[in-house]
């Protein structure tokens, strides 16, 4: 079942976040790893900032979690992870395609160029990798990231922002 995460599901947001960043560790650069992937602290700080988190549940115990931010004109997907001991279930997809229901207009995910999982994940779901150049102006508009997190990513774009990417050029 997806539902709605609450303040209730904090515990299980971060513990998922991390472990499911596992995959991460020896991927992407060294100086951006840390431990834990992800503190508390970044994590409340990334809900007040506006992300609602959605989590797929299975037996009473979240397995699962994506977040969705609305920022500005477009809408974005955050913090996809799936606990190691439940990946390769189709949690992902699931949770993925419950998420875009719930949007209308463009939608722009951004993750770590190295992790070529990800971006086949998100490509086989209807997302492209957007031009270099309109990756970073992207990041440095929608997220707020330091400048060596925008020099190792990349964002992937649905068909509605790709309709409208001519604004932004090459």
């Amino acid at each position: 079942m997806i539902r709605r995460c609450d303040q209730r599901d904090f515990e299980a947001i971060w513990e998922i976040v991390n472990d499911g960043a596992r995959a991460y560790k020896g991927i992407i650069p060294a100086d951006r790893w840390t431990e834990p992937y992800m503190s508390r602290d970044q994590l409340h700080h990334e809900i007040d900032d506006g992300v609602v988190f959605w989590g797929y549940e299975e037996n009473g115990a979240l397995d699962g979690v994506m977040g969705i931010q609305p920022v500005q004109d477009v809408t974005l997907i955050r913090h996809a992870y799936v606990r190691g001991s439940a990946q390769n279930r189709g949690i992902g997809t699931q949770l993925l395609a419950h998420l875009r229901k719930l949007t209308q207009g463009p939608v722009l995910i951004g993750t770590w160029a190295a992790a070529v999982w990800a971006i086949r994940f998100y490509e086989k779901h209807g997302f492209q990798l957007v031009t270099p150049g309109q990756k970073d102006r992207l990041l440095k508009r929608y997220w707020t990231v330091p400048e060596r997190q925008i020099e190792t990513s990349v964002v992937l774009a649905d068909a509605t922002w790709r309709k409208l990417a001519a604004d932004w050029g090459p």
